[in-house]
């Protein structure tokens, strides 16, 4: 309960700040991400290149995690998955706050799990992340980027909102890692300390998926 309790404030407290508290909107800055969405990058600091970016890939990390563990709630993890795409951990936290312990896998795996479950997925995504990464640290201007953070409210929510998105994976990893039967907590604290790229090298290499029938499924959770 103690979780669920910090995850509500923990919402309650970004939508309050993101609202009320967060630097002024700035003229331009629909033109802004309509140029980072189609590609037209010029003059745009390469910082932000990077975190708008990755902003679209962490939805993607969470899918991995959220497909999988809604097979056994009695709410779909869908919507909440779609959602973050546009609004981030706005979406996640409600279903971290909805969601029940769920070490099971239900059912079989479908070809849009099996993909979400493959390691080259991880990979794929690890990859891609280390590239903007390495663009933005190269080529980006640090003092532009904090004065932006200082007076653009989306500059400043979505950078939040990053920081948010790269540190609630480890709720989710832990069911994770007992539906394929991982006894590692080597790993399990790699995802823990080293925010965004720890829950990337686990979904390169964690065990493949373990399918539970749905009539044993059915009565564990009746049971709980």
């Amino acid at each position: 309960m103690s979780k669920k309790i910090a995850f509500v404030a923990l919402w309650l407290s970004f939508v309050t700040y993101a609202f009320f508290l967060a630097p002024p909107e700035q003229p331009g800055t629909f033109e802004l991400i309509k140029n980072l969405s189609t590609g037209v990058w010029d003059g745009v600091n390469p910082l932000v290149i990077s975190l708008f970016n990755i902003m679209g890939i962490l939805p993607m990390i969470y899918s991995c995690l959220l497909f999988i563990d809604g097979r056994g709630q009695k709410i779909s993890a869908a919507p909440f998955a779609l959602v973050s795409f546009g609004f981030g951990a706005f979406a996640i936290l409600p279903y971290l706050f909805l969601r029940q312990p769920n070490p099971e896998f239900l059912g079989k795996k479908n070809w849009f799990i099996k993909l979400l479950d493959s390691r080259i997925t991880g990979f794929f995504l690890l990859i891609s992340v280390i590239g903007l990464v390495g663009y933005g640290l190269i080529n980006g201007d640090w003092a532009d980027f904090a004065q932006q953070w200082q007076t653009n409210r989306f500059i400043n929510v979505m950078s939040l909102d990053f920081c948010l998105l790269c540190l609630l994976p480890s709720v989710l990893i832990g069911d994770d890692r007992l539906r394929r039967n991982m006894n590692n907590p080597a790993l399990f604290w790699i995802t823990v300390l080293l925010p965004l790229f720890g829950s990337l090298i686990y979904l390169s290499v964690r065990s493949p998926l373990v399918e539970t029938s749905e009539q044993v499924s059915a009565q564990t959770v009746v049971s709980t």
